[in-house]
């Protein structure tokens, strides 16, 4: 069944609906997460939640069987295709959350790895297994999870196609945290609560910086860190934050 956007005022969640497939990811799921990705983009939604539904994956992976007899071609365009959409989730406007309620393998972990944060419950377990099918990670696996792990922990995981739990994935740092699986939504909208109070515009130049940090040298992403701080400043929100500080009162940002 097709991926669901369901609002909760200004918190969406965006659940990949095939459970009985373990919610893999086939070519036509990639396309309609495509679409509902612009539609989070359009909206006025303040975090985005992406979880998996029923209680036994997040996602699982490709659906391998449509990977057989294609052409290089086809292969190269597939893989550009998922980091696409992988690299709309994470240079969205707003923080999105993974809240992986069960396996995520494969392009499933990629999936997590492009979202802002990630939660799993208890019994998720998580990995990239594609060097045991003689393939490597094409949806940004290698790329990300070496940005969020650190290189040694990278490679154990990718070259050897390990499968860790989620009390691993967080003494690794894949994870923000665990949550009770009997209430992992609940525990999600709490997380993404925390972010409802802040000025949009300053959530997104933050996120920016820290993510044009691993493109750059240093001295490159001190300019931009710059740049982003003083556009920051310039911004009522500002002016409002440091007036509301002064005055020892809650902020109200008009995200402007």
């Amino acid at each position: 069944m097709s991926p669901q956007l369901q609002f909760h005022e200004d918190i969406v969640v965006l659940t990949l609906n095939r459970p009985e497939a373990l919610n893999a990811l086939s070519f036509s799921i990639l396309d309609e997460l495509n679409t509902l990705i612009q539609d989070v983009k359009k909206s006025n939604a303040r975090a985005l939640i992406i979880t998996g539904a029923g209680d036994k994956a997040f996602c699982a992976g490709a659906d391998i069987k449509e990977l057989m007899g294609r052409s290089r071609q086809e292969q190269q365009a597939g893989s550009e295709f998922g980091q696409k959409i992988f690299d709309q989730i994470e240079h969205l406007q707003i923080p999105s959350l993974a809240l992986i309620n069960g396996y995520a393998f494969g392009g499933g972990l990629e999936l997590a790895l492009a979202c802002t944060f990630r939660l799993a419950t208890p019994n998720a377990k998580m990995g990239l297994p594609e060097i045991k099918l003689g393939l490597i990670p094409g949806y940004g696996g290698t790329q990300r999870l070496s940005r969020a792990i650190g290189i040694t922990k990278a490679n154990e995981l990718i070259l050897t196609g390990k499968t860790i739990d989620a009390e691993q994935a967080l003494q690794y740092g894949i994870l923000n945290g665990l949550v009770d699986k009997h209430k992992a939504l609940d525990d999600a909208f709490a997380f993404c609560a925390q972010f409802k109070s802040f000025s949009l515009p300053v959530l997104n130049f933050a996120k920016s910086a820290v993510l044009r940090s691993f493109d750059v040298s240093l001295h490159e992403g001190l300019k931009i860190e710059s740049n982003l701080s003083t556009l920051a400043y310039s911004l009522n929100d500002a002016n409002e934050g440091m007036q509301a500080f002064i005055e020892k009162r809650p902020p109200s940002f008009k995200d402007h």
